[in-house]
């Protein structure tokens, strides 16, 4: 049974100018792992990669039915699986966790759907 659904979206300008103006909000954002990951990235590619992450940790805040404060940055972690399927690997969540994660030049968003 689904029990929430949340969708985000973040601009990518934005993502881009924190990258550069704001590295302690990178680590705020992501994981060790994550941040693992980020670290080995181009410039555009880490902009889309905490881009989404972000808009996922945002949109399951949302589906979760708290917003981010209740539910931290760090309490959700999204890997992905070999084929490079985004996964929610670590999450306060105890049920299934639907992700997706989608990305244009300008805007990355990402859907989320919680089920028991």
């Amino acid at each position: 049974m689904i029990i929430g659904i949340g969708i985000d979206a973040v601009e990518l300008y934005r993502i881009e100018d924190i990258i550069k103006n704001n590295p302690k909000f990178i680590s705020r954002v992501l994981t060790s792992h994550e941040l693992e990951i980020f670290e080995t990235l181009k410039i555009k590619r880490q902009t889309e990669f905490l881009g989404g992450r972000f808009a996922c940790k945002e949109a399951f805040s949302k589906a979760y039915g708290t917003g981010i404060g209740k539910v931290g940055f760090q309490d959700i972690e999204v890997l992905s699986e070999e084929s490079g399927r985004p996964i929610v690997y670590q999450s306060i969540f105890e049920g299934k966790v639907h992700v997706s994660i989608t990305h244009t030049d300008k805007v990355a968003f990402a859907q989320i759907i919680l089920e028991k």
